[in-house]
């Protein structure tokens, strides 16, 4: 059985709940809650287990707190016996308008403060990342806040397409590959 770690960024706490910093936390709930799992508290992360089409994802919402994910990451990816190319990093972006997803083999941490620690925890910046768009619509100075901050009740259907489509991503990733689900999802606009 081919498998997945799965590993959505976000803050634990109500006051996060559901903000644009804990897109990877709901998107990674969507997808365990499609497919019928549910999260148990673990080492260094709520996990749950899923199976889909002959394959396992062991998906993950870090404990650490976003700017320290990489402890959590590497824990699980050496408890799991993975290699990098078989996990998917979903995060927030604001260099992302909030109609785009990207999906990238490898690349920076763009400034993103979990990002940045996973990478100096592997050594590398060769892992796959889904980057869901928030968008920079904010007063300067203000970018702390916009990233903490709940989403606009405008905001709120495209949002939902947008966690709708990432599972289908990640079902395409773990069935098709990387190449096929990069074409899909950075294809995708959303309004």
């Amino acid at each position: 059985m081919n498998k997945f770690l799965l590993i959505g960024l976000g803050n634990i706490g109500d006051e996060y709940r559901h903000t644009r910093h804990n897109i990877g936390f709901d998107v990674v709930s969507a997808f365990v809650l499609r497919h019928g799992g549910f999260f148990k508290s673990d080492r260094l992360a709520d996990m749950a287990e899923v199976k889909w089409k002959g394959k396992l994802f062991v998906c993950i919402k870090p404990t650490t707190y976003v700017n320290l994910s990489g402890k959590s990451f590497k824990y699980w990816l050496d408890k799991e016996k993975l290699e990098l190319s078989s996990t998917l990093t979903i995060v927030d972006e604001l260099a992302l308008p909030l109609s785009k997803l990207r999906l990238r083999g490898s690349g920076s941490d763009g400034g993103h403060n979990g990002l940045r620690d996973i990478q100096l925890t592997l050594g590398t910046e060769q892992y796959p990342k889904l980057r869901f768009g928030i968008g920079n619509n904010y007063p300067k100075g203000m970018q702390a806040d916009f990233v903490l901050g709940r989403w606009r009740p405008e905001e709120i259907p495209i949002v939902e397409k947008k966690i709708a489509a990432c599972c289908e991503i990640i079902e395409s990733f773990a069935a098709a590959g990387l190449e096929r689900a990069m074409n899909m999802a950075n294809s995708m606009s959303f309004e």
